[in-house]
């Protein structure tokens, strides 16, 4: 009877440290905060976004502002997102033996941005793009790297990407772009996400431009100097603090280094009315502008 005793003492103690070992794994999962990730079909993007604002899926027809857009989407997914943080935003787009071209290599530069290339064959069209969106979703789901995956697509193909991360408990959130006629994402695409999004034209008119035979129109001189358009971004600053208070500051400054797309695109014009100069498509002096901007306000707090 006394070793029977024993023996169910020593099993209420071995049930007892495991009980303390899962409540000590559950409190470090609510400690650990949700992750999500951002992947971009780039060929989907400029062929919808193009035919919805310039009426072209020709990407040599317009213009569009991949940086200001990508900080767009991030903007979105911390509203959608609240409690979560980004990870990092994919880029997914084709280049003759995936090597990047000038506009490639500008994304590539961005912040928290990835740009995965496939191939592009003769015909301009993409290979090999859906399986290193397949690859990267299973990869980071299997990992436990996000929680949530925004997915801006629209091929059939991608099913298996989504299904693949699903299986290992990521939620998929599809994002598309309005067709002025009928739909442009595939319907089993659309029956296998878990949520889905609609950006309209009103979204996308602030970063896609017809393109002209001068790019850049220039109606106050030449191009102005990384110091003078960082003054500017201090400039607008400065009366952007004014307008709206601390408050909004305060509020500003968790999303560092992005900003808001509605407070994007006011610092974009308002900048080229200062500058008398056309910023659209010129990533570099965009970023400069920005550091001004948040430059003068982050002096302020």
């Amino acid at each position: 009877m006394e070793a029977m005793n024993d023996d169910l003492a020593s099993m209420n103690a071995r049930i007892d440290r495991t009980n303390e070992l899962l409540h000590r794994m559950l409190a470090e999962v609510a400690k650990t905060p949700s992750t999500h990730a951002i992947f971009v079909d780039a060929g989907y993007l400029y062929a919808a976004a193009g035919r919805l604002v310039a009426g072209t899926e020709d990407r040599r027809a317009f213009d569009l502002d991949a940086e200001g857009l990508i900080e767009a989407f991030i903007d979105t997914a911390r509203t959608i997102f609240a409690d979560s943080r980004l990870l990092r935003v994919y880029w997914y787009d084709g280049a003759r033996r995936r090597i990047h071209t000038a506009e490639q290599q500008s994304i590539a530069e961005l912040p928290d941005v990835k740009v995965r290339l496939g191939n592009l064959n003769a015909n301009n069209q993409q290979k090999g793009v859906d399986s290193l969106i397949r690859s990267d979703l299973e990869s980071l789901a299997r990992h436990r790297a996000i929680s949530d995956a925004a997915l801006l697509g629209g091929d059939e193909d991608l099913v298996s990407a989504v299904e693949a991360a699903q299986g290992y408990g990521a939620r998929v959130h599809l994002w598309g772009i309005e067709a002025p006629e009928g739909r442009n994402q595939a319907d089993p695409l659309l029956w296998e996400v878990d949520s889905q999004r609609t950006f309209d034209l009103d979204f996308f008119k602030p970063y896609v431009s017809r393109r002209t035979a001068q790019v850049h129109e220039v109606t106050g001189g030449s191009r102005p100097s990384r110091e003078d358009v960082r003054f500017v971004g201090a400039q607008v600053a400065a009366k952007w603090l004014a307008a709206r208070g601390r408050e909004s500051l305060v509020e500003l400054l968790p999303g560092h280094p992005y900003l808001p797309g509605s407070v994007d695109q006011d610092l974009l014009v308002e900048a080229e009315g200062l500058l008398q100069y056309s910023l659209r498509g010129q990533s570099d002096l965009r970023r400069t502008l920005r550091d001004g901007f948040w430059e003068h306000l982050r002096a302020q707090y």
